[in-house]
């Protein structure tokens, strides 16, 4: 690798992740980059950049914090050929695939191509002439006293189903265990390629959840009985919507690529982040075949 790229958690302390990557790259040649505003808190040796240049010319970006910091260091990839390697820093999060100690030898193992590659959905929302792009989710969600969240679900142009909610989300599967679960979606892999539509906390007739094919095309119809709803681009409010707004969504497979080593799977971090217990009573010895 030529050169690496460093995306930092705001605010936790990345000093230890950061000195285990430059420590790996001093006598290997590689450029280790990192965003101006975020290494200059740091008295470290990586290369100022921009945000943009750093996608440019990274070979691999390290994404240092939580899965909030892993999503923003996709949405840098978009576009790019960089792939993207996620590091906890204190939370267990579903994007990160390592550890601070485990730094230096899954760097090398990137380095000799000994690691795949999991594709990662976004969706595309124009909203007001703009598009904006989120790896989890858009939501449109009632704004406190302006009204409920009155929206129709159209699907390649015709009218599918209507709900009345504090929220209704468009999920990716990567999101799928994030805004879309607390609001009662699916666990879905990140393998499979749709959109889950979910509403939260609807009071409408209908209530369930959609999931669509990657190939539909969605739009989000703002009814003339709902409050002004603000728009959420990954949990950060990115404009609102009006009565008799639209919302077109569209699906992007591939447009981040996620670096996994086979330490553990989407269905083991699910299970240890959200605490997954067994419903049904089950013997002491399973998942053990023998007993």
């Amino acid at each position: 690798m030529h050169a690496v790229g460093l995306v930092l958690h705001p605010r936790r302390n990345s000093e230890a992740a950061v000195t285990a990557v430059l420590d790996w790259a001093s006598n290997r040649g590689t450029e280790i980059l990192g965003i101006g505003n975020e290494i200059e808190r740091l008295n470290c040796a990586a290369t100022a950049v921009t945000a943009a240049e750093l996608a440019r010319r990274s070979d691999l970006v390290v994404s240092l914090g939580g899965d909030g910091t892993m999503l923003r260091a996709m949405r840098l990839a978009d576009g790019q050929d960089a792939p993207v390697l996620g590091v906890n820093l204190g939370k267990l999060g579903f994007l990160a695939e390592i550890d601070v100690p485990d730094l230096p030898g899954a760097l090398s193992a990137i380095d000799g191509h000994e690691f795949r590659i999991e594709p990662r959905l976004a969706v595309d929302a124009v909203l007001a002439g703009r598009t904006v792009t989120a790896f989890n989710d858009v939501a449109v969600v009632r704004v406190p006293g302006d009204g409920t969240a009155a929206v129709a679900v159209c699907v390649s142009g015709q009218p599918f189903v209507s709900y009345a909610a504090d929220a209704v989300i468009v999920a990716t599967p990567t999101g799928s265990t994030a805004y879309s679960f607390s609001a009662g979606g699916p666990i879905t892999s990140p393998a499979v390629e749709a959109l889950l539509v979910t509403p939260a906390a609807p009071h409408s007739a209908y209530s369930r959840g959609v999931v669509l094919s990657v190939h539909d095309e969605l739009t989000l119809d703002i009814l003339p009985s709902s409050g002004r709803l603000a728009v959420e681009v990954d949990g950060e409010v990115a404009g609102y919507v009006e009565p008799g707004d639209r919302i077109e969504l569209r699906a992007r497979p591939g447009a981040a690529r996620v670096i996994r080593l086979g330490m553990t799977t989407f269905y083991q971090r699910a299970r240890r982040k959200l605490r997954l217990t067994d419903s049904a009573e089950l013997p002491p010895s399973w998942p053990d075949p023998s007993s």
